[in-house]
């Protein structure tokens, strides 16, 4: 290793991590609120955390896609994996909704906070492993 390298552990790296987790709360508190309040749940405040959630989600790949010297191989492999882990579990969540005639607000709602997490998680759990392997 070279002498003017900087260990990956050491390196200063945005918050992306904290971020993501923060946004996870706000659509475990949408979906709690939602599940507490059926059938008739209280949209407009879905809506705001969901778009709170969002901006948070937007905000963070904004800082990750400004990193240059990152394990990027590491993060897409461990990303592209639980993404797609991620997709098959919320298509049969999908589904259910479907089934069970969930109302079209409710149903879009409760679609976009998926695709919000179905984002969210790979990118954590792909910024949590590349950020310790080394860039090179």
């Amino acid at each position: 290793m070279d002498a003017t390298a900087t260990p990956a552990a050491a390196r200063r790296l945005p918050p992306v991590t904290q971020i993501a987790i923060a946004t996870m709360a706000l659509i475990v508190v949408g979906g709690i609120t939602m599940a507490s309040r059926l059938p008739s749940p209280p949209l407009p405040l879905l809506i705001g955390l969901l778009a709170a959630a969002t901006v948070l989600l937007g905000a963070n790949l904004v800082l990750l896609s400004r990193l240059r010297d990152f394990a990027w191989r590491q993060f897409f492999t461990v990303a592209k994996w639980t993404a797609l882990a991620y997709l098959i579990m919320y298509g049969m969540l999908e589904f259910t909704f479907i089934y069970d005639k969930v109302p079209g607000s409710t149903l879009t709602v409760l679609t976009l906070m998926l695709l919000v997490i179905a984002i969210d998680v790979p990118m954590l759990f792909g910024f949590t492993v590349a950020r310790y392997a080394d860039p090179g």
